[in-house]
């Protein structure tokens, strides 16, 4: 690695230093996460338990925790870098996709009929769907894409935490010169491997959500202190100030801002749809739910709560780039500028901005828990990371070579070892790779290398009966082979090549797809029995978890709007207003979005009405959603953490599911663990 200058050894200014009551937060919620997770690990009695927490989770529990990987430093640097670029402009455009997005989600799209397959893994699907070969090269291709993937987080989080505890750039030891993250990274992925090895997916998951509750919390705090420190008025006059065509204000002034723009969003809806569950980076939370419907519930509530994370973080993006650029913070934002000039590359300089101008202005305390939030959400992100990506290689390339299964004892093991492994791969990629692409650029290009071609072979594999193994093979091969293209094009011709990574996403989709469906069509003899692979109807498996009146819901004739948006007969009245509340609220921001174009195209709003409504829009009317959401998911957390406890105490997995296939179909379900279902549900199923 290289040598930083005599510079770097200076550290940040005294004023960026870390106060007691900073540590007081930081060490008390680390200490409430470490002993919780210590805690669950005495329920880790199978492989089930270890790679999905036995399938019992509640929708609160995984709606808390499956969110709290995206409030790690890295996703948050990543989107501090999107806000500082693009401003409000790109909500704008955002809101012309939301609806499209809740509809899926709130028909489970994907995600409720792969929980209805009981596989444990997405490519254990691929093996009971296609072939045994389809699953070995699939895990391979996911496990690589995965690793590479995830290699930048572990060394983004770290860096953001040395502008945090005001730490040299570089240390020296024994008359090396190290870099400072590069130790930091280090302490960190020790700490989430101690959290992930100690119980696997239970042990993720339910300090994942403990996570979570206690950001809510600061999250709170943060936002009281932002408003305080800064007007809106000073907060507007910055972000006014920008080149032509490349507004954070106007939307229709933006369309110069080539990576975050409308064709973003548009091309992102798309790859989003098509590729819904296909990245593995958080699969067992595709499994975890206690049933399909759970699972659906959980990705509707997960919604909700992502737009109070999101307002925290587009108030602190704003506000940094108001320090660092507003006249009257000149003096006080000098030691900011001062460290990100020293920085070795643009990139990491773009990327730091924002952390190195809130290591500046955050108060004590205050500071304390925005590290506290971060540092949570980099053990809550890294753990599942690790999880999902050790455990994939250990289920889908290791497990498929074997003639026969492991034992329970040697299986966890090799689960454990897996994890390992990908925990050392991350620090030494972490440690020596340097980035030349915005990190939401880098992760699209390296999810593509994947799901631009596995996308088809999921869809179609659960919802198309005429699918082939042919036909999969062939989508899957595609899209892998035009994403890797247009990578290597992309990165040697020095900023030339006219796609971004998105677009390459795109294309690589739309082609999968038709060589799926063509293939398909020409090699079909005969149709898939999805309703088995599904067990639906008579191959219906009992659940005796679940009471048995949510089983058996009676059907109810459904409206049209109903329909529309996928609400189906699962669906309690409660169940009914949180989703159709949600529908209804991004319809209410999509018809803001007609409106407001119409009346723009005829009439262009001056800069100040913009100012005017992204003041409501963009920052009261969020904020209001987060003080909401935090008492809700709060109590809704903490209730399903006691009832999984409970579930896993009394519940005792089969030791053959284990994601072991045997003739396309699960293990388990061939040595008749699973049971029968009673006729009232297997009529239920029958109607639907």
């Amino acid at each position: 690695m290289p040598v930083p200058s005599a510079q770097s050894f200076a550290p940040l200014p005294l004023a960026s230093s870390l106060q007691l009551l900073d540590w007081a937060f930081i060490i008390l919620s680390l200490g409430i996460v470490i002993s919780i997770g210590a805690f669950a690990r005495r329920y880790m009695k199978s492989v089930a338990d270890f790679m999905s927490g036995s399938r019992l989770a509640g929708r609160y529990l995984l709606a808390v925790a499956s969110t709290e990987m995206g409030a790690g430093a890295v996703v948050f640097v990543a989107m501090f870098e999107r806000v500082a670029v693009s401003g409000f402009s790109l909500t704008w455009w955002g809101w012309l996709s939301a609806p499209v997005m809740l509809i899926f989600t709130i028909m489970g799209w994907v995600t409720y009929r792969f929980r209805e397959t009981r596989c444990l893994t997405l490519a254990q699907f691929f093996e009971v769907r296609y072939s045994r070969s389809f699953r070995i090269f699939n895990g391979g291709l996911a496990f690589l894409a995965g690793i590479a993937n995830f290699g930048i987080i572990p060394a983004v989080g770290a860096r953001c935490m040395v502008f945090f505890f005001g730490l040299p750039q570089t240390i020296s030891v024994g008359g090396f010169h190290i870099e400072t993250f590069i130790l930091l990274m280090a302490l960190f992925l020790t700490i989430t491997l101690f959290i992930t090895l100690a119980g696997g997916f239970i042990t993720v998951m339910v300090t994942d959500c403990v996570e979570g509750i206690l950001s809510q919390i600061f999250y709170l705090v943060i936002i009281a202190t932002l408003l305080l420190l800064f007007s809106w008025q000073d907060i507007s006059s910055t972000l006014a100030v920008a080149e032509p065509g490349k507004s954070r204000l106007n939307p229709f002034d933006s369309f110069g801002l080539s990576d975050f723009n409308l064709w973003y969003v548009l091309m992102g809806l798309a790859v989003t749809v098509y590729g819904r569950m296909a990245w593995q980076n958080a699969g067992s939370y595709n499994t975890a739910a206690i049933t399909p419907h759970e699972g659906r519930m959980a990705g509707v509530l997960g919604a909700w709560r992502e737009m109070g994370k999101t307002s925290v973080v587009v108030l602190l993006a704003v506000c940094a780039v108001t320090f660092l650029n507003d006249p009257k913070y000149t003096a006080a934002a000098a030691p900011a500028h001062e460290v990100i000039s020293q920085l070795e590359s643009p990139q990491i300089q773009k990327q730091m901005t924002v952390p190195a101008a809130l290591s500046e202005f955050l108060p004590a305390g205050v500071k304390g828990m925005l590290i506290a939030i971060l540092l949570m959400g980099v053990f809550g992100g890294d753990s599942t990371h690790l999880h999902s990506w050790g455990s994939i290689f250990v289920q889908d390339v290791v497990m498929p070579l074997r003639r026969k299964p492991f034992s329970p004892k040697n299986h966890i093991l090799a689960l454990r070892l897996g994890i390992i492994g990908v925990a050392l791969f991350s620090f030494v990629f972490g440690s020596l790779f340097r980035q030349t692409e915005y990190i939401f650029m880098w992760w699209a290009v390296t999810t593509a290398i994947y799901v631009g071609g596995a996308g088809s072979a999921i869809i179609g594999g659960l919802y198309w009966k005429k699918g082939t193994t042919a036909g999969a093979w062939a989508g899957l091969i595609t899209g892998s082979i035009l994403s890797v293209t247009g990578i290597i094009l992309r990165t040697t011709s020095n900023g030339q090549f006219p796609l971004n990574g998105i677009q390459i996403s795109f294309c690589a989709m739309l082609a999968a797809i038709i060589v799926y469906v063509t293939v398909s069509l020409l090699t079909h003899r005969k149709d898939f029995n999805l309703e088995k692979m599904l067990h639906r109807g008579r191959y219906a498996i009992a659940q005796p978890e679940v009471e048995e009146a949510a089983l058996l819901s009676v059907p109810q004739k459904r409206s049209f709007w109903l329909k529309v948006i996928g609400i189906d007969d699962e669906y309690s009245p409660k169940d009914k207003l949180i989703a159709g509340a949600l529908f209804g609220w991004s319809m209410s921001w999509s018809i803001v979005f007609l409106v407001g174009t119409v009346w723009n195209i005829i009439i262009p709003w001056p800069l100040a009405w913009w100012s005017g409504f992204w003041h409501i829009a963009g920052i009261g009317i969020p904020i209001f959603i987060t003080l909401v959401t935090s008492v809700w998911f709060t109590w809704g957390g903490l209730h399903d953490i006691r009832a999984l406890f409970h579930r896993l105490q009394h519940h005792k997995s089969a030791s053959s599911d284990d994601g072991f296939v045997v003739g396309h179909q699960n293990l388990d379900e061939i040595h008749g663990h699973s049971g029968e279902v009673t006729a009232a549900k297997r009529e239920l199923q029958l109607k639907r």
